[in-house]
């Protein structure tokens, strides 16, 4: 697993005590785009599915919010982009 990947999964594992995070390196379906990181190396797009109940009572805009916030440092060094799936236990 890369190394941005890596770092966000710590965070969010450590911030949100998820029972399901997904992490999935989407970066190769962008090469090119805006966004892509010139070194290619990929890492600058993300796919990432999170089940937790730290979501609960927290609406779509408050969940990507609060994700956001806790992942920060990457969106400013090289991830450019997240799709998120982010759900409370049971829905």
């Amino acid at each position: 697993m890369s190394t941005y990947a890596n770092r966000m999964r710590a965070k969010l594992t450590e911030a949100l005590a998820p029972t399901r995070l997904e992490i999935d390196d989407d970066s190769a379906s962008h090469s090119g785009h805006a966004g892509a990181h010139p070194d290619g190396g990929g890492e600058t797009h993300f796919n990432v599915t999170i089940e937790s109940a730290a979501f609960l009572g927290k609406n779509r805009i408050a969940r990507q919010r609060l994700v956001y916030g806790i992942v920060a440092d990457e969106l400013r060094e090289r991830v450019h982009a997240l799709s998120l799936k982010l759900t409370a236990p049971g829905e």
